[in-house]
């Protein structure tokens, strides 16, 4: 679908009160919407913060990855791109990411099943998410955002300290806070920081983890319904998972990762008939032939070191489970 009609589909259904499922992708070239009455659970279950379309499933087995990190090097190859942009000026905060290949017994409807998560996404046994973040809430003239950046180790002695005082993770939160708040004025008046750096604690299959969040807010004029395609485009794509200033970050990406990132790092959500919740698609899995791949990866700014960063993004290669 051209984003062109996803957009004018949106707004009408939003306008005629018709609840949907819609996702688009990082790069926007292919976009989908459906209304909920044609979905089709045997091709696209999603679960949204306890509304889903997917049959429970009471068998769970354990969900175990084995990963093929990729080696430093190569890592370090995308990174130093990032950093020369940091450094001449291009960027102040780029989001890298890595496709790590694993090995799993588990199907990705099984995985799906078992994840723990209040955005999920499992699309034609293509590709599934589990992300915890926010991408805009809309209802009641209100729109909400909250943008996550922040992840540490729970067990660490001190990692709640730790991190709210790492001076790093905290230009790289205030940036990207700043970079929403900036968005969402485009498409709202009011504007405001509601919530600054909160914690929320996720449990993974491996171990705790850490995750510093923001609440921004603001007030939609009163025709918001019926310009729902509109406002979401127009704050695409999400600045948690790209950077800042937008336009230069995306191309640095571009250069650094030589690939497109496809539905990874796009956004989906749901169309009640009055409130819409949507998500980022992070902690993401994709099936390529017989192969399964995890992306993942982390916000780098000129402090970033290059062995953290490196660690950080396979850390968050994780299936989060009760």
């Amino acid at each position: 679908m051209e984003i062109s009609k996803f957009i004018e589909t949106m707004n009408r259904w939003g306008r005629d009160k018709v609840p949907f499922l819609f996702a688009i992708d990082f790069e926007m070239e292919q976009p989908w919407i459906v209304k909920e009455s044609d979905l089709d659970s045997t091709q696209i279950q999603f679960a949204i913060d306890g509304v889903t379309n997917a049959v429970p499933n009471k068998k769970q087995a354990p969900i175990a990855l084995a990963k093929k990190v990729i080696p430093l090097e190569i890592y370090r190859a995308k990174f130093d791109r990032v950093m020369a942009g940091l450094a001449y000026g291009d960027s102040f905060l780029t989001n890298l990411t890595i496709k790590t290949e694993i090995e799993t017994t588990s199907t990705l409807q099984e995985i799906f099943a078992a994840s723990k998560a209040t955005y999920k996404l499992l699309w034609r046994d293509r590709f599934l998410v589990f992300s915890p973040e926010t991408f805009v809430k809309i209802g009641n003239g209100k729109i909400l955002s909250y943008p996550m950046k922040g992840t540490i180790d729970a067990d660490l002695t001190g990692a709640e300290q730790k991190i709210l005082t790492d001076q790093k993770e905290l230009a790289e939160h205030v940036t990207i806070v700043d970079l929403i708040r900036n968005d969402i004025s485009q498409v709202a008046d009011n504007v405001r920081v509601t919530r600054f750096r909160y914690i929320d604690k996720i449990r993974t299959s491996h171990k705790n983890l850490l995750q510093v969040s923001s609440e921004i807010t603001g007030d939609l004029p009163a025709d918001y319904s019926s310009r729902l395609g509109d406002i979401i485009v127009k704050l695409l794509p999400a600045g948690s998972v790209s950077g800042a200033p937008k336009k230069k970050t995306v191309q640095i990406i571009r250069e650094a990762e030589r690939e497109k990132r496809g539905f990874y790092t796009g956004v989906f959500g749901y169309f009640n008939g009055s409130v819409l919740d949507s998500g980022v698609m992070i902690r993401f899995i994709e099936k390529d032939g017989d192969k399964y791949f995890y992306r993942s990866g982390g916000g780098i700014t000129t402090q970033s070191v290059v062995s953290s960063e490196y660690q950080e993004a396979i850390d968050k290669v994780y299936v989060p489970v009760d």
